[in-house]
């Protein structure tokens, strides 16, 4: 999948909405989080790359297949052979059972039924849902309903899964036991996989790539290491000592100490032209054991802050027109 996804300015009008205002991206494959508040367009951007909706303007291929504006039906139904779709939304068909639900979905795509029938009992065996798959769909917890949202992206075994809010209403325990699900099937079975959200530990647990989604614009895009800006006036101070006398020292000493703590840490903000062998002679100054000074580094929440604030600015600077 060397030529997975390439997007050219593409565009996305709802009457004089703009959900998507020229995204360009290159993506290789991989575990990537379609990263952004509510509303950003991600769930429009999710339907564009499996053909469910076609771009306003712009051009780009996924896997490929070209993506064009106006109606490509032929290129919708090879993307969508390709693609495994969970939807944010239930979309679950009453009266159905599980097992029958994930084996309509096979026949969908084109399975024999009985080949279908016998993926379906496969994925719902692997998916830990032995007891339920015999059960109406109306009748399934939160947690079961994603689990079969899940299942039946995954019964023609795409070699890529759009995954829209995948943790979305589950207790801590199921949120858990969905990103293990989502990390075991892309790292090992090899499935290329975007999750779309607005929680940045769901990104930071599954993925290995971000995509920064902002007000229908892309503001950023790469790991997490690439993304996060190294900031050059902040330090974490790794100590071995009283912390509080050492911060109040610091304190005392002028140095900007920092309210947000790390056992066994103190985090400071100093001047840009601030030696590290200056925290040594403090740290010997006030006698505590200073083992390391380690650059204090942009998380990706105070990232996707940032941005978030950034785009408000500069649609209010725009006279709030979207």
């Amino acid at each position: 999948m060397s030529d997975f996804i390439s997007l050219n300015s593409i565009q996305r009008h709802f009457g004089v909405y703009h959900a998507l205002k020229g995204i360009t991206l290159e993506l290789q494959p991989g575990r990537i989080g379609l990263l952004g508040p509510n509303g950003a367009g991600k769930s429009t951007l999710l339907k564009i790359l499996m053909g469910l909706l076609s771009p306003s303007l712009g051009s780009g291929t996924v896997l490929g297949i070209p993506l064009r504006a106006g109606n490509n039906i032929q290129g919708n139904m090879e993307l969508r052979r390709l693609i495994g779709f969970m939807s944010e939304a239930d979309s679950l068909v009453p009266g159905l059972k599980g097992v029958e639900y994930v084996t309509l979905a096979g026949e969908l795509c084109g399975m024999p039924r009985r080949q279908a029938q016998r993926r379906a009992h496969e994925i719902l065996t692997y998916l830990e849902m032995e007891d339920a798959r015999y059960r109406k769909l109306e009748e399934y917890s939160t947690g079961m309903k994603q689990r079969i949202k899940l299942a039946q992206a995954l019964i023609h075994d795409p070699p890529v899964l759009l995954l829209d809010e995948p943790t979305s209403g589950l207790d801590p325990a199921g949120r858990d036991a969905m990103l293990r699900l989502m990390l075991e099937i892309g790292r090992d079975f090899g499935k290329s996989i975007i999750v779309s959200t607005h929680l940045l530990a769901d990104v930071e647990t599954v993925c290995d790539q971000v995509v920064l989604l902002i007000n229908g614009q892309i503001r950023g895009q790469g790991t997490v290491e690439e993304l996060c800006s190294r900031r050059q006036d902040r330090y974490r101070l790794q100590i071995q000592g009283d912390r509080e006398k050492f911060a109040g020292f610091l304190r005392d000493q002028g140095v900007e100490v920092l309210d947000e703590t790390i056992k066994g840490e103190v985090r400071i903000q100093v001047s840009r032209d601030w030696a590290p062998q200056q925290g040594f002679e403090l740290a010997r100054k006030s006698q505590v054991v200073l083992r390391g000074i380690i650059p204090d580094d942009e998380t990706l929440e105070e990232l996707f802050l940032r941005s978030v604030e950034g785009a408000e600015t500069e649609n209010l600077l725009a006279g709030g027109k979207v």
